[in-house]
């Protein structure tokens, strides 16, 4: 394999995501993204799903009800997605930081950057970049531990993060004109790298 565009072929070639959302995350471009990126931290999107539930069925699930609360209430509401306590704290925390930062959601999804994210308490470089592609919808490519295992596979070692999704990233770009011919209408880098992701987790799973 000479470069991601050979892996993303591969893995279109599955249709891996046939019925999957077209993005691959559900509900894409809504603060509920934001909220699951923070859940699926160190456990399975199943997991997710019912804590998400959970807060949809308390009215909870909005940039101003987590910010404003208890903590205690939170944590019951996510404990299926463990690391309840934590994650509880990190929800509400970023909750009332968007808020104070850029008023409302989608002012946050139009200014928000990569290092403002990385700056909050709880959010590394694949939930940063989870909230960035998938919230926010940016030509972000997202690269997490099953990416890390594949490239591994191949025979592919990274020293960072930042260097794997410079290479998955690169090579995409660079066969932009190839990959856009797997298309009817013309395709962005943000539905490329969304789906992309989606298929290398679908494939690992």
């Amino acid at each position: 394999m000479r470069d991601s565009y050979e892996l993303w072929l591969s893995l279109k070639n599955l249709n891996l995501l046939e019925h999957a959302p077209k993005y691959w995350w559900p509900n894409v471009g809504t603060f509920e993204v934001v909220v699951g990126a923070i859940l699926t931290q160190q456990t399975k999107w199943k997991n997710v799903e019912t804590s998400l539930q959970n807060l949809k069925n308390a009215k909870l699930l909005s940039l101003e009800s987590l910010s404003q609360t208890p903590i205690m209430i939170l944590e019951e509401m996510i404990k299926p997605s463990g690391y309840y306590k934590k994650k509880a704290k990190v929800l509400h925390n970023l909750s009332y930081a968007i808020l104070e930062s850029f008023g409302d959601f989608e002012t946050f999804k139009e200014s928000v950057s990569r290092e403002w994210l990385l700056s909050q308490k709880g959010i590394g470089f694949e939930s940063a970049d989870a909230i960035l592609c998938y919230a926010c919808e940016r030509e972000v490519m997202v690269v997490d531990n099953y990416t890390n295992k594949m490239m591994k596979g191949f025979g592919y070692e990274f020293e960072s993060y930042d260097d794997l999704q410079e290479w998955m990233m690169r090579g995409i770009e660079e066969n932009y004109s190839e990959i856009s011919k797997h298309y009817d209408e013309s395709v962005s880098f943000f539905t490329i790298y969304s789906r992309f992701h989606g298929k290398i987790v679908e494939y690992s799973k």
